[in-house]
């Protein structure tokens, strides 16, 4: 058996969206408030009983939001054009070789009811 454990973050951005529905406003730039979780598995450590101690997890978030909060979605390198698939796998891209036993990266946005999961 494993365990996850996750920790919980959000970031304000913009982006354009070229799309073949709802066209004309996801061209406009436009913004949301998009809510992201990061899921880790394994084993507890014998020492510690923690799989990782979240502190680690959100201070490599803390290093990765500041690219991400208000800014323009477009402008990010690695992002590509700025859809949930995408932000998952750069949240993935950036987060991985910094945090061991990453399974998941879910990007959702409440607003819409739009969400994203990225698993291993």
């Amino acid at each position: 058996m494993n365990y996850e454990i996750s920790q919980k973050f959000f970031f304000d951005a913009a982006h354009t969206l070229k799309r073949e529905i709802e066209a004309d406003s996801s061209l406009r730039i436009h913004g949301h408030t998009y809510n992201a979780e990061v899921v880790l598995t394994g084993q507890p450590d014998a020492v510690t009983g923690m799989v990782l101690d979240l502190g680690l997890v959100r201070l490599a978030i803390d290093q990765l939001k500041p690219r991400l909060d208000h800014h323009l979605l477009d402008d990010v390198a690695g992002i590509g054009p700025a859809t949930l698939e995408n932000l998952c796998a750069f949240v993935w891209r950036e987060l991985a070789p910094t945090v061991p036993g990453l399974c998941a990266v879910r990007i959702w946005r409440d607003s819409v009811g739009d969400s994203c999961t990225l698993r291993s």
